[in-house]
């Protein structure tokens, strides 16, 4: 048997989980102007798992769509923990509503809790990759920056079928083609995306970092290089290179 859960009602619960004492600490550190209540993420956790169970996936989606509207940050991010689900049938509408979202993005938390959702409908259909192939030339960074996010389970992958091999060139030749772009957010996808390969194919990161690293942001390079154990050496710098290429 399942529940119905109202707007009103789902608001009441993650005001009554609210901390008030940590707003302002949150408000400065995800750097929010919208409405924030102070929810511990592990009470968001809580509370997401128990609509989860409760609910049908209509009155899920339904849920999701309103509390995303509300453009509170813990509702938004309550919406994406919504939809975080391995094993969800007929999810077409789920993936679109995802889809939808990625405009709004403007924030690494509330995207990533998305993109986390992102990641599940893209196991679950790797076809959808068509998708995200579109998002590499958006002209907003959030929605370039959640195509790498969202396929981070292919950085992750041992023993790779074929196919799964293909996709990982194929995303990685996103991530190559997103080096030249010197915004922060955009240097930091990289990064995470051939750190975390580096600890299941060592051998990829460091010809990544090799034939794209010099290009790089130095930051980027050092965190994407993090746990290789022979890191790729840097070129010596450019004596006439602009500051904003270093």
């Amino acid at each position: 048997m399942t529940l119905n859960i109202t707007l009103e009602e789902a608001l009441a619960a993650l005001t009554a989980a609210a901390e008030p004492d940590r707003v302002e600490q949150m408000v400065a550190y995800h750097k929010q102007s919208r409405p924030v209540l102070g929810v511990p993420n592990t009470a968001l956790n809580d509370i997401t798992k128990a609509w989860r169970q409760d609910l049908s996936l209509a009155d899920r989606l339904s849920l999701a769509d309103e509390l995303w509207k509300t453009d509170i940050f813990e509702a938004r991010i309550a919406a994406a923990k919504l939809l975080t689900q391995a094993r969800i049938k007929e999810d077409t509408e789920v993936w679109n509503l995802l889809q939808s979202w990625l405009s709004d993005f403007d924030g690494w938390a509330i995207a990533d809790h998305a993109c986390m959702a992102a990641q599940k409908r893209l196991v679950a259909d790797p076809a959808r990759l068509d998708d995200v192939e579109t998002w590499t030339t958006s002209d907003h960074i959030w929605t370039r920056r959640a195509a790498l996010v969202a396929c981070l389970p292919w950085a992750k992958l041992n023993h790779l079928k074929p196919e799964d091999q293909a996709r990982r060139d194929r995303i990685l030749g996103w991530a190559a083609s997103y080096v030249p772009d010197r915004n922060w957010f955009i240097q930091k996808s990289i990064a995470w995306w051939i750190r975390d390969l580096s600890k299941h194919d060592a051998e990829a990161s460091h010809s990544f970092l090799a034939q794209h690293g010099d290009a790089m942001k130095p930051f980027a390079r050092k965190e994407a290089g993090k746990y290789l154990k022979t890191p790729v050496a840097a070129k010596p710098a450019d004596q006439n290179a602009s500051p904003e290429n270093l």
